[in-house]
């Protein structure tokens, strides 16, 4: 909150330079009238002197305008998922500050819409793997319905087996020779083992399992920004943990072209980060001048990523990109948009979001996920220990309702096939961590995958 107070004053005190005796800077900030959260991308219409302005709402729900001392403003505010608001503003020719501030609240119009609408899967969860020597701590499901499964038979950091499961034994086990910590895909849905000091490529030949060594920093740096591929294009990410905005590119593997897909940014926290460079002592200004010198890269920046990402204000980006069919879908959720691209990298479409909002009250967490199998999105929520899942539908860009697993406090959730995969220990027991499965309540068929040699999957 000092951070934000920083800001605006920091934006008072640079306009107020430029501003006449008479003129006057109208600060309108938007909250939620239940919540008090600030509301971000609302669209402001103002009239007043015989002119209209429109001016959308700050990432934290501020709304900036100049006038004059005395003049009569009426407003309107509107947005997708809060209820109008008609407003009147007079500012008094007595008035004599630089500076005037008001307080709007709005109404969330969905909030009976998005409750009552839970349903529990079908079924009872069905325990898929579990061992009494063995915890599990990650999971990866191949192509041909066979897992691979990271365990532990006490503390992951005192080792850990890599096993080989076709759902109802183990066919193959392989000792992990480092401080393993999860598993992850790359960008061709080859699993890999993650350790604390390097990255092994997982290979599975017939029912044997087989790793190669690849350096951290190659991977991190080479291989996980690639997000998806299709036949001849891949797609990639400039994301990085300590910068608060990136871009969607799609490069063309035949010609060795790149198109910008999207850019993504935070804009509120990209003002924070920035402004941490005036409050630094003079040595770390100079520092970040002479990096400046060297790089081409802002001292702003320098200062930001060193500095600033280590405070208790600094988010980082999400903002996840998505491939079924022939459709990208790109979530960027500063902006309340979901945005529908073809293969090529072109805008097709947009569609509003909200699912995001009143995140203390729903357990959003920035959690969005994929079916493997049917190309499905679907939004993870957590509230109370329970997790709930709200399949998206990407031609509105809502969630009409929601699923609430059975169990309470699963771990690594995945959907593949339309079930839920997760792992979970009984409560309050001294088991250990089974991987289990409930089924989803929709009948989804396979989306159409273009795999990297050409091969596809068509739908059912």
């Amino acid at each position: 909150m000092i951070k934000y107070l920083i800001i605006v004053s920091t934006f008072f005190f640079a306009s107020n330079l430029l501003l006449s005796q008479d003129s006057v800077i109208v600060v309108i900030q938007l909250i939620d009238s239940k919540t008090e959260d600030p509301i971000s991308n609302a669209t402001a219409t103002f009239s007043f002197n015989g002119e209209s302005k429109i001016v959308g709402s700050h990432s934290k729900g501020l709304v900036l305008i100049h006038t004059s001392i005395g003049t009569h403003i009426s407003a309107s505010f509107t947005h997708a998922v809060y209820n109008s608001v008609q407003k009147e503003f007079k500012i008094s020719k007595n008035y004599e500050d630089d500076s005037l501030f008001f307080e709007v609240k709005m109404d969330y119009s969905k909030i009976q819409e998005v409750e009552g609408a839970y349903v529990t899967a079908p079924g009872i969860p069905k325990v898929v793997y579990q061992s009494t020597r063995l915890h599990v701590q990650d999971f990866e499901i191949l192509s041909d319905g066979r897992m691979i499964l990271l365990t532990y038979p006490k503390q992951l950091k005192k080792g850990s087996e890599l096993l080989l499961y076709d759902g109802s034994r183990v066919l193959n086990t392989f000792s992990v020779p480092g401080i393993a910590t999860d598993l992850v895909r790359d960008y061709r849905g080859n699993p890999h083992v993650v350790c604390k000091e390097n990255v092994f490529g997982i290979h599975i030949n017939g029912n044997k399992i087989s790793i190669s060594n690849l350096e951290k920093q190659y991977f991190t740096k080479y291989v996980a920004p690639i997000v998806d591929t299709n036949t001849s294009k891949m797609y990639f990410s400039t994301f990085n943990p300590d910068y608060p905005a990136f871009e969607y590119f799609a490069y063309d593997q035949l010609d060795s072209t790149y198109l910008k897909i999207v850019g993504i940014e935070d804009e509120f926290m990209m003002e924070l980060y920035r402004s941490e460079y005036k409050w630094v002592d003079v040595r770390t200004k100079l520092w970040a001048k002479n990096r400046e010198i060297q790089t081409g890269i802002d001292a702003e920046i320098w200062v930001g990523a060193n500095y600033f990402t280590q405070s208790l204000y600094y988010k980082e980006v999400y903002a996840p990109l998505f491939h079924r069919n022939d459709s990208l879908f790109v979530f960027d959720y500063y902006k309340d948009k979901q945005f529908i691209f073809n293969a090529e990298g072109e805008k097709l479409d947009s569609t509003s979001l909200h699912h995001h909002y009143h995140a203390k009250q729903t357990g959003w967490k920035k959690n969005v996920i994929q079916d493997r199998a049917t190309g499905q999105i679907y939004a993870i929520y957590d509230r109370a220990g329970y997790t709930y899942v709200g399949w998206i539908d990407t031609k509105t860009g809502e969630i009409n309702q929601q699923v609430r697993l059975d169990k309470r406090y699963a771990e690594h959730i995945a959907i593949d096939g339309n079930y839920v995969f997760y792992v979970y220990r009984e409560f309050e027991s001294i088991d250990k961590k089974h991987l289990w499965k409930e089924r989803l309540p929709y009948e989804f068929g396979a989306g159409t995958v273009v795999f990297p040699d050409g091969d596809e999957a068509s739908d059912e």
